[in-house]
């Protein structure tokens, strides 16, 4: 057969193999529909997989054993400097990528879909051509983008060259561990990437050009975090505005404003956190209906249809928080809706993780958010150092914080920092998708001792009987 020279039909198209797009092909499969999913460069699990989330955080999993052990010398216990193998932990790393990626193709074998490597580009609202496979087109009676998002470029500088400026996808590389790293325009992305080389030995600077960093973020979250890498990095500059990023053969020299004067440092290799931008370009969207932001991100509804009635979009491509647990929930609704079930995206408390050391989560809605839309609310805190469990844990600088609605007790938003932050976070998601009050929470019996009590004491507090802390009128 020559390459190019065959046009399959199917029920549905799935154009990305990432969280957004296995989700939509995987329902949409189970719900009877014939699936064919395209992905130009990944396969299933998409970037997320194979050079993003997931590297990422077994890459901080490495990082908080070396931070670990580091701290056991105040128990009595020495495990001396570490060593690290580079190539060994790029291996590992891959090996947890390779194991995922297999089991992932595997259940999309078993529910019948096919997977093409190739890329796609609309010729009409049911159609598409494609390049690089047997298959010269694709004709589809729906069709879910799923094409996600890819790191913002900056004029002039080339990310792809393995030169000392790196972008996410590089740093993640670990082509080595220089003596020196500079991380500009942080984001949480900036954050956990610049943990994991201050593990791994390199001495950090972090340039930030807000105030604080994470200045999204709820304030109480974000302090102990900044004092913790505080403590850890060479320098964090804030109010720092990037000038100038210029390389030569011994390193990088970054220029950058800060209170009306001019600064600069040079280090080995230096990261841009620049943000992410859409994947929706070179798609052929000019063939269809669908319409695109200011931004460049595809425009839906609740059901995540866009402006072409066959046509959907989910995850990255589609904007709003660029998380993989929203991506495959929209790719769910999305296949059932095109199934012909009732279904649309009502998420209340969309949980949001930040990886870094102590751990950031958030769900529902925050003090500030409250504050600014004039909704009446209470807050309530409970420290950690009152925790029995986090004295065990030597975590005594977390914080639970709970937002709630004053009148009627029912839970609006939680905030957590600390450790295991990631799974704590959970069970306050799951309290304000059910309406909940703080009552239910304090009345669940938490394990004693455990750092989830503390989202119980949080609650107690706001009822005026906490068992760990004193009551608010004392």
């Amino acid at each position: 057969m020559v390459v190019g020279d065959m046009e399959m039909h199917t029920d549905l198209l799935v154009i990305g193999g990432g969280p957004g797009g296995y989700g939509a092909a995987f329902r949409a499969a189970d719900l009877g529909l014939d699936v064919i999913l395209v992905d130009s460069q990944w396969g299933l699990g998409g970037f997320c997989l194979h050079a993003g989330c997931i590297p990422a955080k077994a890459l901080l999993h490495a990082a908080e054993l070396i931070h670990d052990a580091e701290r056991a010398k105040i128990m009595g216990i020495g495990f001396g400097p570490p060593r690290i193998d580079l190539a060994a932990l790029r291996a590992w790393q891959q090996q947890r990528i390779d194991t995922m990626a297999e089991a992932l193709m595997t259940l999309g074998q078993k529910r019948g879909i096919l997977v093409l490597r190739s890329k796609a580009r609309f010729t009409g609202s049911s159609a598409v051509r494609l390049t690089g496979a047997e298959i010269s087109a694709v004709r589809f009676k729906h069709a879910v983008i799923a094409t996600g998002s890819r790191a913002r470029g900056l004029p002039g500088v080339d990310f792809t060259s393995g030169g000392r400026i790196m972008d996410a996808g590089a740093a993640l590389a670990l082509t080595d561990i220089p003596q020196t790293i500079l991380v500009a325009n942080t984001g949480y992305i900036g954050l956990e990437l610049a943990s994991i080389y201050a593990a791994l030995g390199s001495e950090v600077t972090l340039l930030e050009q807000a105030d604080r960093l994470l200045p999204t973020v709820d304030a109480d979250l974000v302090v102990p975090l900044q004092e913790s890498l505080t403590a850890r990095f060479a320098e964090i500059v804030l109010g720092a505005k990037i000038e100038e990023v210029v390389e030569d053969a011994g390193g990088v020299d970054v220029r950058f404003t800060r209170s009306g004067t001019t600064e600069q440092r040079r280090a080995d290799r230096v990261l841009l956190a620049n943000g992410r931008i859409a994947n929706s370009d070179d798609l052929g969207l000019d063939h269809t209906g669908v319409n695109l932001n200011s931004r460049g991100f595809i425009e839906t509804d609740e059901t995540r249809r866009t402006r072409d009635p066959k046509i959907f979009a989910v995850g990255d491509v589609a904007g709003g928080p660029l998380l993989a647990h929203k991506a495959i929930r929209e790719g769910r609704i999305a296949a059932e809706t095109i199934a012909g079930k009732i279904s649309s995206f009502d998420v209340r408390a969309l949980p949001v993780v930040v990886y870094t050391n102590p751990q950031l989560a958030w769900c529902g809605l925050t003090e500030r958010e409250a504050r600014q839309a004039n909704i009446p609310h209470a807050v309530k805190k409970f420290p950690w150092q009152l925790s029995d469990r986090a004295q065990t844990l030597d975590e005594t600088g977390g914080l639970t914080k709970l937002v709630i609605d004053p009148d009627s007790g029912r839970i609006l938003g939680a905030g957590i920092v600390g450790r295991h932050a990631e799974g704590l976070i959970a069970e306050t998601a799951l309290a304000i998708e059910m309406g909940a009050l703080a009552e239910d929470l304090a009345l669940t019996l938490h394990p004693y001792p455990t750092l989830s009590e503390t989202e119980s004491e949080a609650a107690e507090i706001f009822l005026g009987n906490p068992m760990h802390a004193l009551p608010e009128s004392q």
